[in-house]
């Protein structure tokens, strides 16, 4: 006689949960001599998922909502190189930079959510654009260079400076050095999420909106705007964490974030969010993104190159989204 599946184990949480433990198992067994017990590894392994882990909660809005956006890594590079030139080139003091940075990621996303909500446009394409355009200007304002400590003189010549003190900042442990500050941004970030996802009227509105958006839109739903500020949040995310990513490598890479959109979709759908919208939370996000990341430590700490992680990831995205589809049958 065969035993029915846990009911647990049939919820978008239970099979998360179960994922995660899956990958913790297999961090048991291939500990890479016995790397997987220390505590720098579970700090490096939290520290490292944080700034994907900010991006995904971004996109959970977004998905929830039934839209996509690819171009959350290119914001986040160009928020890093604007961010590097700002106060590493220029000297801004970081209570400026910081607030022309989240105001620049939100206009990005802002561009976007408008091409989707009010010119129709499918998000694939409008965020594809968006993923494009960012990444040229972050070459573009950046010279096709990274923008770090070194700074070049009229002559042509070089002098380097200090790294700013924002940059440090944002870099340090707390907690006796056991906790990253990017971690706790992360943390901030998605308890936001959370409250406006699970707690706020917009929150129910985006949900309303993926599940149906012709009946939400007949049941009074703003759906343009809800959509905006959907894809404005995502921007908004994106920039905290090209914040973060900066200060991580105490400089601006116009090449960084480069596939970054996929790990985040990555953790959003492992969490058991569903791509086509209606259904997911933040909460569903964060566990995704431990599974996530202590996956791509296994696998960093055993030597699997960093190729053969990118297609394993194209792997679980697939067999999430076949998981989801089964279950809606």
């Amino acid at each position: 006689m065969i035993k029915p599946t846990p009911k647990w184990l049939l919820s978008p949480a239970g099979r998360a949960l179960a994922a995660l433990l899956l990958v913790v198992a297999l961090g048991l067994v291939f500990n890479a001599d016995g790397a997987f017990f220390k505590l720098g590894t579970h700090r490096d392994t939290l520290r490292q998922a944080s700034t994907y882990g900010i991006l995904a909660c971004g996109m959970t809005l977004v998905i929830v909502a039934g839209g996509i956006d690819l171009a959350v890594g290119s914001v986040l590079a160009v928020v890093s190189v604007a961010f590097s030139l700002m106060t590493i080139h220029g000297g801004w003091s970081p209570w400026l930079a910081i607030p022309l940075c989240l105001l620049l990621g939100a206009a990005c996303g802002g561009v976007s959510g408008g091409l989707a909500a009010w010119c129709r446009v499918q998000p694939f394409i409008a965020t594809l654009a968006m993923m494009v355009f960012a990444r040229g200007l972050a070459k573009t304002i950046s010279g096709g260079m990274k923008v770090s400590t070194a700074v070049q003189n009229t002559d042509g010549t070089y002098r380097y400076v200090d790294v700013p003190p924002v940059f440090r900042a944002i870099d340090s442990r707390v907690l006796s050095e056991n906790l990253s500050m990017v971690t706790v941004i992360f943390a901030v970030c998605a308890i936001i999420a959370w409250l406006a996802l699970s707690r706020h009227r917009w929150g129910r509105y985006l949900q309303a909106i993926g599940g149906n958006e012709e009946a939400a839109r007949l049941s009074g739903v703003p759906v343009n705007m809800a959509k905006l500020a959907a894809y404005m949040a995502c921007g908004l995310l994106a920039a905290v964490a090209g914040l973060c990513q900066a200060a991580q490598e105490q400089q601006g890479d116009p090449e960084a974030g480069a596939g970054y959109e996929l790990t985040a979709i990555a953790m959003v759908v492992i969490g058991g969010t569903h791509l086509m919208g209606g259904r997911g939370g933040i909460l569903l996000t964060l566990i995704g993104t431990l599974t996530i990341g202590y996956l791509d430590k296994i696998l960093s700490i055993n030597a699997v190159p960093e190729s053969r992680r990118l297609m394993l990831t194209a792997v679980i995205i697939v067999a999430a989204v076949l998981t989801q589809r089964h279950r809606r049958v």
